[in-house]
């Protein structure tokens, strides 16, 4: 039998394991372009359940767990994963309705309607993600459960474990973009991370240790957060090692430069990582030891920048109040970037929700933005396919008809919204605007996160990447002529439109420079140039 109370330590278990491997879930994306994680939004949207349970007594029924860790992560869903995460919880809620206690059969019930919620909320499930390792998961759990109708939770959410992880394995036959990137789905892995929490309080362990909120705060043993704030990068490095050296004298010299030193080593390979604010000179008395065979460095500061940036913006989410819905139609759009902020609302967003590629707002924080608007009907545009469906999850908890508009890049907000008829009705214009978003092509030029392979082609950390709807097409070095590049490829005989807002790491000039190239080869076309002040992307470019 499961308690209340064991189910409450379970899924902050879950949420605790998920943490501890939030790094990891996050290196899987398929894709090198800087982006909202899935390992950082499964925690996040897990971390506000857990929040709660915390504060729930012993005496706690499974249906108040149930119920309190739907309707908060429902809310705290953070990017498809975390909403995908959320909507299975929401499953189980559903089939532990009304019980005090739980008999393993009852989880196994709840684990399958969760597996329903989850794909009836997508459109198009896609075989090979999350939704597979939790279906399966769910079938091989019942199997067991079947054939040992007497076996304990342990046993029972063992199988479930261990049917998510064979599943896991699969992934990467189902969906050939993992199968080509080497990788299995991050969404599935972080599914397991967080089944295998629950397990451990199911088999008497206890609750998985949050690694990050329990470290030392010694240089020698920091946790995530405190190496980000203390130090500017992560370094790892691989050497074979000379049989002469000695590497007593290099951990004394890293210690004195940094901190979460770790050196082991195998059959003569030296293994190194550590945080440090000097990574040169770090490698240089490395390589004096031997021959170095990787390298790879993970820039800390501008991790920090983002969580400063994702702290301020949600606090300014959170002083948003309830309204009247005085006006018939009104507009919340997400964007990031002062100059695309006054863009939207230059041409009638009511208001700005920040978040976009590397900071995905979460249902509520798009929840108080319309319940701030004075409207009866708010359209919603999400501007990135990473928030659509938060957005979506917003709609059914709102006081007021909510419409969102699938806008999966910014300058299908601008267009959308640009196409609005106040003279027409709400339906005519949500087909009006539908369409918009069909007709604007959209340029990105951003940086590499991390090493990766796009179609057999290498790509490293730092390389400039040129999107044409959403897809990477170009490589290069120089972010004018990637820009010059994607924008060649989307205008056509019938383009009539190019705007080009510039964001972190463009400046004006080189605005004006890609300007001037664009007109030289398209001559009739009408070329604006406008800061955007977005982050992540230096140029996103809109074709029209």
């Amino acid at each position: 039998m499961v308690t209340g109370a064991v189910f409450r330590d379970a899924i902050i278990s879950a949420s605790n394991n998920i943490m501890n491997h939030r790094q990891e879930v996050d290196s899987l994306n398929v894709f090198p372009v800087p982006d909202g994680d899935t390992g950082t939004n499964m925690c996040m949207t897990m971390d506000s359940a857990a929040r709660e349970l915390a504060l729930l007594p012993d005496d706690v029924t499974v249906e108040t767990v149930a119920k309190t860790t739907s309707s908060a992560m429902l809310r705290g869903a953070r990017g498809n994963s975390g909403v995908i995460l959320s909507l299975i919880f929401r499953g189980i809620s559903k089939g532990l309705k009304g019980k005090a206690e739980a008999e393993p059969r009852d989880i196994l019930v709840a684990l399958s309607y969760g597996v329903e919620s989850a794909y009836k909320a997508v459109m198009k499930p896609t075989e090979g993600t999350i939704l597979t390792v939790v279906r399966l998961a769910a079938r091989d759990g019942a199997a067991f459960g079947t054939e040992n109708k007497e076996a304990d939770m342990a046993h029972i959410w063992e199988a479930v474990c261990v049917g998510a992880e064979d599943a896991l394995a699969t992934t990467p036959d189902l969906l050939p973009v993992l199968k080509k990137a080497g990788v299995i789905d991050s969404g599935g892995q972080g599914l397991c991370y967080a089944f295998r929490g629950m397990l451990s309080v199911f088999e008497g362990n206890g609750i998985v240790p949050n690694e990050a909120s329990g470290a030392s705060t010694k240089t020698e043993d920091l946790s995530d957060s405190e190496m980000i704030e203390q130090f500017d990068y992560k370094l790892k490095y691989v050497i074979r090692r000379n049989e002469n050296k000695n590497v007593d004298t290099l951990k004394a010299y890293l210690k004195s430069v940094g901190g979460n030193v770790k050196v082991t080593e195998k059959d003569g390979v030296m293994t190194v990582s550590l945080a440090t604010d000097v990574p040169g000179p770090v490698m240089v008395e490395a390589m004096k030891l031997g021959l170095l065979i990787d390298c790879s460095i993970e820039n800390l500061s501008l991790q920090r920048e983002e969580e400063k940036k994702a702290e301020i913006n949600a606090k300014a989410n959170d002083t948003l109040e309830p309204v009247e819905p005085v006006n018939e139609v009104g507009f919340v759009a997400v964007a990031a970037g002062d100059g695309l902020n006054q863009m939207f609302k230059e041409i009638g967003a009511d208001l700005v929700v920040s978040g976009g590629q590397t900071m995905n707002p979460s249902t509520e924080d798009i929840l108080n933005a319309v319940e701030a608007t004075p409207a009866k009907t708010v359209f919603v545009l999400p501007n990135n396919k990473n928030i659509i469906m938060a957005a979506e999850q917003a709609a059914p908890l709102s006081t007021r008809k909510v419409i969102v508009l699938p806008t999966r890049t910014v300058p299908q907000g601008i267009s959308a919204m640009m196409s609005f008829d106040p003279d027409a009705s709400i339906d005519d214009n949500h087909l009006a605007m539908t369409k918009a978003i069909e007709n604007v092509g959209t340029g990105q030029v951003t940086f590499a996160a991390r090493d990766s392979l796009i179609d057999g082609k290498s790509v490293k950390q730092g390389q400039i990447l040129g999107m044409e709807n959403g897809a990477i097409t170009t490589i290069d070095d120089n972010i004018v002529d990637a820009a010059f590049k994607i924008t060649k490829h989307l205008c056509s005989k019938t383009t009539e439109y190019v705007t080009i807002f510039y964001g972190e790491g463009a400046t004006e000039d080189d605005a004006e420079k890609l300007k001037a190239m664009i007109a030289d080869k398209f001559e009739k076309v009408d070329i604006n140039v406008l800061p955007g002040g977005q982050p992540v992307y230096h140029f996103i470019i809109s074709v029209e």
